[in-house]
């Protein structure tokens, strides 16, 4: 994956940053924690421009993040648990993980929208309870763009600042990539392990 990344960056530039960041909100095993390094890593090369691939990450997550909120907000809880309960583990997604995000969401209110944006695993899935809440979306816009900002950010320096510091990180990079995709692989077959499992459990409930 981190090939291809890195392909995308070259060939698209700060707009290849935009969607792959759009498409990490909407399929979780694309993370953020490979596409902003990367881009930080091609501004340290002279490839790309630092506001522009911030202000495209940040775009294209802000887009993904919002896209969950009007799906909540349009079908609510119970009609999207029960797709997450069919579909959910081809991303990534399960009904403990809307109840989880829930549960956060009632502690702490708007502040987790913006607290659970730098926080991997939770970054997508905060959108739905605020959407279940009926959240205002000029409120929700607010706080998802700050913490998208602030974590956009952050990854794209800790790219740039790589690249600078210590030259061709080409190599070591992609053997961070691919550490994440071998995490993130694992846990989708997990899921999907757990997913078919707890179906065939409720079937046979059912059956009796």
């Amino acid at each position: 994956m981190d090939q291809w990344i890195e392909s995308i960056l070259e060939q698209f530039g700060a707009f290849g940053v935009g969607m792959l960041m759009l498409l990490e909100n909407v399929f979780p095993p694309i993370p953020s924690e490979l596409v902003m390094p990367w881009a930080g890593y091609s501004v340290s090369q002279g490839q790309s421009s630092f506001i522009a691939v911030v202000i495209a990450g940040s775009t294209g997550s802000f887009v993904g993040a919002y896209a969950w909120y009007w799906v909540a907000r349009r079908i609510g809880k119970e009609r999207l648990a029960t797709w997450v309960d069919k579909h959910g583990a081809w991303l990534t997604i399960s009904r403990n993980d809307i109840d989880q995000v829930d549960r956060w969401f009632e502690r702490w209110g708007a502040a987790a929208v913006l607290l659970c944006r730098l926080i991997p695993g939770l970054r997508t899935l905060i959108s739905v309870p605020a959407g279940f809440a009926n959240m205002p979306a000029a409120k929700f816009s607010a706080y998802t763009a700050i913490g998208t900002i602030a974590w956009t950010a952050l990854l794209a320096v800790i790219g740039l600042w790589l690249g600078k510091n210590y030259g061709d990180l080409a190599g070591p990079l992609s053997w961070v990539s691919s550490g994440v995709i071998a995490v993130m692989l694992a846990i989708w077959v997990y899921r999907l392990v757990q997913q078919h499992r707890e179906r065939s459990d409720r079937s046979v409930a059912h059956s009796r």
